[in-house]
């Protein structure tokens, strides 16, 4: 019975009867009281700066793709990697 609602129920039943009816609501409060929200949301700017850093990283999309003379060196960058590691396969 344990992980369905049934068995939920009968575990809720036993808690409130064993601790007391607001046992859930004590819970609640205590955890409330305790929670302090952190990381990006205690500071925005830091958050404005690692999101800068992953996508100056990111090649996802074309604004970060290299073009012209850069994509040609980037082209040729790894064809002499496949080549060093003695993989010859089609890029």
């Amino acid at each position: 019975m344990s992980g369905t609602r049934a068995g939920g129920l009968k575990a809720a039943k036993t808690n409130k009867k064993k601790y007391g009816k607001d046992f859930y609501r004590e819970m609640g409060r205590k955890g409330g009281k305790n929670g302090h929200t952190g990381g990006f949301a205690a500071n925005p700017a830091l958050a404005a700066i690692a999101g800068r850093k992953g996508g100056r990283k990111s090649r996802r999309n074309a604004v970060n793709r290299p073009v012209g003379e850069a994509m040609e060196r980037f082209r040729l960058k790894k064809i002499a990697v496949i080549l060093k590691n003695g993989k010859l396969h089609r890029t």
